[in-house]
């Protein structure tokens, strides 16, 4: 994959997206709809998800290309692909508080080397460059290098999900000495652990590989770490039916519990 090539296209293309979901967002009430596991979708995710799709097929049309929204994709397998949550935190978006993310990631060999994750609502765009050094894309176009904190194991911060806590997350979150917590939905989670904003992100939950591959890469190009929640090695991509198993964000320098 030519690098150079591919972050304009994938960032371009999250905007434009994003774009696309704010009309929706902004606009009068838009139906909510079911799908077959029961989560919710909306016009906004399609709209998203046509966009996205269309670019990456006409740039990369030799690409494996998974996509939640398109079911044909999930029987695909490959190890190097390209991966696209539309719109991640449905629910997020349903409810209008904001923290709703585009999320398009280049996955090599099982690792999620490249992506962007794109808040629109919150105006911030994360992504790899092509060297894969993480950045933050601010309002005037300029380009900060993001970095993980030097997490302090006596006072640690830590982002939950906002839609998804429960008893469980609670109780791992219990095993650390932490200063402080915040609630964010969709991959927005991982880049807070990727900015310093956060030093631990537990998920104790089901997640699909679309869900955070973009924002796996943001964090590790930010210096950070995605772990299986069971053994701690690295969360691999390209599993068989997409599913995730419990893992855990962090910054290097946090003491994991077990």
């Amino acid at each position: 994959m030519d690098f150079d090539r591919l972050i304009p296209v994938i960032r371009q293309l999250a905007l434009d997206a994003g774009a696309r979901i704010m009309e929706v967002y902004n606009g009068p009430d838009f139906a909510v709809k079911s799908k077959d596991d029961s989560s919710p979708v909306t016009e906004a995710d399609e709209a998203a998800d046509a966009i996205i799709s269309a670019g990456l097929r006409a740039a990369f049309p030799d690409v494996v290309l998974i996509t939640e929204e398109q079911a044909a994709s999930h029987a695909l397998t490959a190890q190097t692909f390209l991966i696209v949550d539309p719109l991640d935190g449905t629910k997020e978006f349903v409810q209008r508080r904001g923290d709703f993310t585009v999320n398009i990631a280049y996955v090599q060999d099982g690792v999620p080397v490249r992506g962007v994750v794109y808040a629109p609502a919150q105006g911030r765009l994360f992504y790899t460059r092509a060297d894969g050094v993480a950045v933050e894309e601010l309002a005037d176009g300029t380009l900060r290098r993001i970095g993980v904190s030097s997490p302090d194991n006596a006072a640690l911060m830590v982002v939950a999900s906002k839609s998804h806590r429960d008893q469980a997350t609670d109780d791992y979150i219990g095993k650390y000495a932490v200063k402080d917590m915040k609630s964010a939905g969709s991959s927005l989670k991982f880049c807070l652990v990727a900015t310093g904003e956060a030093d631990l992100y537990p998920r104790l939950g089901r997640t699909m590989e679309w869900d955070t591959a973009a924002g796996d890469a943001v964090l590790r190009g930010a210096g950070g770490h995605v772990v299986r929640f069971d053994d701690h090695t690295p969360l691999a991509y390209g599993k068989a039916g997409w599913d995730n198993p419990f893992f855990i964000a962090y910054a290097p320098g946090v003491t994991l519990q077990k």
